[in-house]
């Protein structure tokens, strides 16, 4: 059996064990590392296993995942996404299935302080979903763009996906984060025209509420400031050059902390939450990442790359079928996988032939983090959705009813991105 072919089969054996529910990490440290000593020998092996994790957590870069973590964390006890929610719905929620695009502003709003798909659905799940319900929102509209909404946390910078794409493939935080800008916004945009299109179709899905009184919308601006001071600071400090992305995220994260101080929502009990979910999440992802080291170490061995990118070259395919299928592959991945582990296990193999077809990295970046949006939402696995479950108790068929004109405007943007790359690489050039 040829390098390439054992590659494949020891890629198939580590997604076999994700969908019979091995941690991922084990899942893909185990099969790297069995396969490594099969190839190169068990003493072999004993050194991989001594220098992988070490050098899979040591770069000083890696150190901005628990800080922007942490920033989320903070800025979701410190009530920021209900005075977020707030502000859009008192702008938006008269019109027809306003609620429901006051939600999705609000999770982009709040995915700039978070940096979590997860975070922002379960936070904003809470304080949305209750209101869509006492307007009398159809519960797949209601949850569906919770779920949708929620995705935007992991584009709109700072964004954890971004920050492990830029680190396994050397590319910079910073212009990384600052790509995601635009297509967020666009995201944004097309998630809102979803909403219209539902309740055009179905206008008892989102009835139109109540208008607020200009003193109320001055009142809601004045409690957003927290957010818009936090949000100036890092990514603009970033821009400009006041400091590096890590040490954007230290401010961010002390910058969260003072903020949920001065909320009075910052107690002991509240203090001691925050650290636990700060350093299980920080954990979990450290954790796949040696064990994508120890795989990678594994399908390097084997040469699967190479052969990957020899193979795809003799086919003589234009590099833009390629980069469909890359698209429509990671589509169908991200159905079984959460994004983090889809991104870790396959970037390997796949960042080296996009390169070696000319595509901008930075680019790249940013049709991956869409790719994993389009993956949060989509059954059987998408994480959001479950997280909308367990935060409203509806049945899984009900969330993913209303999931569909959210996926279709995700692959409209896909192609925007295609057709107009400068969406995503005309801002990161004007950095300083």
């Amino acid at each position: 059996m040829s390098g390439p072919v054992i590659g494949i089969v020891g890629f198939v054996i580590c997604v076999a064990l994700i969908f019979a529910r091995v941690p991922v990490a084990v899942a893909m440290g185990m099969v790297g590392a069995v396969g490594y000593g099969t190839l190169s020998g068990w003493e072999s092996l004993a050194f991989v296993l001594g220098k992988a994790p070490f050098d899979a957590v040591f770069p000083y870069d890696l150190s901005v995942v628990p800080l922007f973590v942490m920033m989320g964390v903070f800025a979701g006890h410190a009530g920021l996404s209900r005075s977020l929610y707030n502000f859009v719905a008192a702008f938006v929620g008269h019109f027809r299935g306003g609620l429901a695009l006051a939600t999705i502003g609000a999770c982009a709003l709040f995915g700039a302080i978070c940096g979590s798909s997860i975070a922002t659905a379960a936070t904003l799940g809470r304080v949305a979903l209750p209101e869509m319900r006492r307007h009398h929102y159809s519960d797949s509209l209601a949850s569906a763009s919770i779920a949708a909404g929620g995705t935007l946390g992991v584009m709109i910078p700072p964004s954890i996906l971004f920050v492990i794409y830029g680190l396994m493939t050397e590319q910079s935080i910073g212009k990384l984060f600052t790509s995601g800008i635009f297509p967020g916004i666009a995201g944004m945009l097309l998630y809102m025209g979803a909403v219209q299109w539902t309740t055009w179709r179905d206008p008892a899905a989102g009835p139109a509420g109540p208008k607020v009184k200009f003193a109320q919308k001055l009142e809601s601006l004045r409690e957003v400031w927290k957010v818009a001071l936090l949000f100036g600071v890092v990514l603009g400090g970033m821009n400009v050059g006041w400091f590096s992305p890590t040490e954007a995220a230290a401010v961010g994260a002390f910058g969260a902390v003072v903020l949920a101080i001065m909320s009075g929502q910052l107690d002991r009990k509240t203090l001691f939450e925050c650290m636990r979910e700060t350093t299980t999440t920080s954990g979990m992802i450290f954790m796949i990442v040696i064990g994508a080291s120890i795989f990678n170490f594994f399908l390097e061995t084997t040469g699967f790359t190479q052969g990957a990118m020899d193979y795809i070259q003799g086919l003589g395919w234009n590099r833009w079928l390629v980069m469909a299928a890359l698209m429509l592959f990671y589509i169908i991945l991200g159905c079984f996988l959460d994004s983090v582990s889809m991104i870790l296990l396959t970037i390997g193999p796949v960042y080296p032939l996009v390169t070696a077809l000319a595509f901008d990295p930075i680019w790249f970046g940013v049709m991956l983090v869409t790719v994993a949006e389009i993956g949060m939402i989509t059954p059987p696995v998408g994480m959001n959705l479950f997280v909308l479950q367990a935060v409203s108790k509806l049945q899984m068929q009900t969330i993913t009813r209303g999931i569909l004109p959210f996926v279709i405007v995700d692959c409209v943007r896909l192609l925007l991105l295609s057709l107009f790359p400068a969406i995503a690489t005309w801002l990161p050039s004007q950095m300083l």
